[in-house]
């Protein structure tokens, strides 16, 4: 699973698309270093020299956010050779290119070495304390720049790790849901094909044509639980419960089990229809599998269902829950509902929906 989501350590800036056109915007600062190099008295060629430096740091810079930025470890490191470049020309001066190359660490090196580099390139301006008239507001806006660049970074790894959250979890509760619909559908139809088969080899020598139907008949649901089970997994079926209604009693008469329905589906809320077939079906494979019942009772109310049965009770299977009835509890919950088991005698399951 982890293979096909993103890293969250490996997540770049939101600025790596048209970073490079804020960066182009921001160099319009480098008019200092340019005027410096232009007013000190070293030589014509000197001073050319710097300039070429200078104008080489910024399309270096701008190549860094575009075409180079899968480089942008090795452009960093270019940078600062250019920066060292000027210094015997402009000397403390060049520390007015640390903007640059912070908000380029900040903002493009990969991980982990961004933090390195960030760090180095906030310290450097500190190294215009050992000489120079260097201007003490720039300060002010060094270190805000780095760090502003710097808490980009932080929270776009923090979004990054956010959406990988929120993409884990998701994928979890699609296997969840797949999972738990599979049971449903299997629990039921299996249950079904059981007791149509154990009928069938009762009648195949006393009543051929019955169990030759009944033959046909497991073929038909075994087919129905097919298409059931690919629309499950594809995210395409919904239960209906009108069609429940319908197969609810003839899979309880296989099993010898009498049906006794109040209510109508008019009667049912159609907000909770679909949620209320998928509790019909488990309530009525829990009956046939586990119950030893001889009738069963199902109550269709505008605020939900009762599925009450005589058979041994809740109790007598252990009391515990498998997980059909987890994932019932989990659909009811889910729709703001509750759902209530009881037994003696037999048991009696109510869910109750908003």
């Amino acid at each position: 699973m982890s293979a096909l989501l993103p890293d969250a350590a490996t997540i770049r800036s939101p600025w790596d698309r048209w970073g490079w056109v804020v960066a182009a915007i921001w160099l319009v600062f480098l008019t200092y270093p340019v005027l410096e190099a232009l007013q000190t008295d070293s030589s014509p060629a000197i001073k050319a020299v710097a300039l070429v430096l200078i104008a080489t740091f910024a399309v270096v810079y701008l190549l860094g956010w575009s075409v180079w930025s899968d480089h942008a470890l090795a452009i960093w490191f270019g940078l600062l050779l250019l920066l060292i470049g000027t210094v015997p020309v402009i000397g403390i001066e060049a520390i007015g290119l640390t903007p640059y190359l912070g908000a380029f660490s900040a903002l493009m090196v990969p991980a982990p070495w961004w933090r390195w580099t960030t760090a180095a390139s906030a310290l450097l301006p500190i190294l215009s304390l050992v000489g120079g008239d260097f201007p003490a507001f720039f300060f002010l806006m060094v270190w805000p720049i780095i760090g502003f660049c710097t808490a980009m970074r932080v929270f776009s790894q923090l979004q990054g790790r956010a959406e990988v959250a929120r993409s884990e979890l998701a994928l979890v509760a699609e296997r969840d849901r797949v999972a738990r619909d599979v049971h449903d559908v299997l629990g039921h139809s299996l249950t079904a094909l059981s007791i149509k088969a154990e009928l069938a080899s009762r009648l195949i020598e006393v009543d051929p044509d019955r169990a030759k139907a009944e033959l046909v008949s497991i073929q038909e649901t075994a087919r129905q639980a097919l298409a059931e089970v690919r629309a499950t997994v594809g995210g395409l079926r919904a239960a209906n419960l009108e069609a429940e209604l319908a197969a609810a009693p003839l899979v309880l008469a296989d099993a010898g089990v009498e049906t006794h329905v109040t209510g109508t589906l008019a009667d049912t809320d159609p907000r909770h229809r679909a949620l209320l077939a998928w509790v019909l079906r488990e309530s009525v494979t829990n009956v046939v599998r586990h119950a030893r019942a001889s009738s069963v009772d199902v109550h269709l109310l505008p605020t939900g269902l009762v599925v009450a049965d005589d058979g041994a009770g809740f109790t007598a299977t252990g009391g515990h829950e498998g997980n059909g009835l987890r994932g019932m509890r989990e659909r009811v919950a889910a729709a703001g509902g509750t759902l209530v088991l009881s037994g003696g005698p037999g048991t009696r399951l109510e869910v109750t929906l908003p």
